[in-house]
């Protein structure tokens, strides 16, 4: 049954992250609420799991010419900057207090996400100059 409800996760998890809903919190919260895990560690293995999808969706999109690669170096770069001193941070204030954090921030998105309007930037733009 544990292999059922994880195997579930992992699918809601990838599912959401595909959508670009963030499923790094699905599997950061089952693993802290259902599995027991201590905060840290589970954001660590939140981490180890980006690492082959962020791979992947790199090589998908060069493949579709879909990158644009001037920036992709500083932002590699910065991403592995970030993480570092957010480990460092983290090591520092105590798995206690980065669960209260982790629940803040989630908190925060989750009421930009209910109350932001959201625009279509896909939609054509009209113009009064377009009229005869």
């Amino acid at each position: 049954m544990q292999y059922l409800i994880i195997g579930a996760v992992s699918l809601l998890s990838g599912l959401t992250a595909s959508l670009g809903l963030g499923g790094g919190f699905v599997l950061v919260i089952y693993l802290t609420a259902i599995a027991n895990m201590q905060q840290m560690e589970a954001q660590g293995i939140n981490l180890v799991f980006f690492i082959p999808i962020a791979i992947l969706s790199l090589v998908l999109h060069a493949k579709n010419k879909l990158l644009d690669k001037r920036p992709l170096l500083p932002s590699i770069l910065g991403g592995i900057l970030g993480v570092g001193i957010g480990f460092g941070l983290s090591c520092l204030i105590g798995s206690a207090w980065l669960s209260k954090l982790f629940a803040i921030f989630i908190l925060i998105i989750g009421i930009k996400e209910l109350f932001h309007k959201k625009t279509n930037s896909n939609a054509p733009k009209s113009s009064t100059s377009d009229r005869g």
